[in-house]
């Protein structure tokens, strides 16, 4: 026979744990926390390294939406790119995943759009391949494994 010893636990009624649904390890709702990670300054990376490091960044956002947008953005795009593009995207994979979609879909009531992107060339041409005018259904691309001897 297993026995299962349970023992009963306490929890305190406070408000400041009532105000955090329960949870007192989280800080209090009013005093919330707010952090940015300064974004990796690369220095010395050549342009096929750069190209490689934002086609991978598209891919691997860490939610599905910006993953299918900006990967399909950055096969058909980065290729393209000169230098100044490819930093201009860089900056723009900087900014918050859905800060990017709801921007990509000009969803700007719930994200509104900064002014350092409102004249941003690359998101203008992210908002158009968004907008996915030929009505194809979206996949991820193929990764282009190039298997070098």
């Amino acid at each position: 026979m297993i026995r299962i010893n349970v023992s009963k636990r306490s929890f305190s009624n406070t408000s400041k744990v009532l105000a955090n649904h329960g949870k007192p390890q989280n800080p209090p709702i009013d005093n919330t926390i707010r952090m940015r990670i300064q974004p990796i300054i690369r220095t010395g990376e050549t342009i096929d390294i750069k190209r490689a490091r934002l086609i991978y960044q598209s891919r691997k956002r860490g939610i599905l939406e910006s993953d299918l947008l900006l990967s399909r953005f950055a096969k058909k795009y980065l290729n393209t790119f000169n230098e100044e593009e490819l930093d201009e995207y860089d900056k723009l994979l900087d900014e918050a995943d859905w800060d990017i979609y709801y921007w990509a879909t000009k969803n700007y009531s719930v994200t509104p759009l900064p002014d350092k992107w409102k004249q941003s060339k690359i998101l203008k041409l992210l908002q158009e391949s968004a907008e996915n005018k030929e009505k194809e259904i979206l996949r991820m691309p193929e990764l282009d494994l190039k298997k070098e001897n």
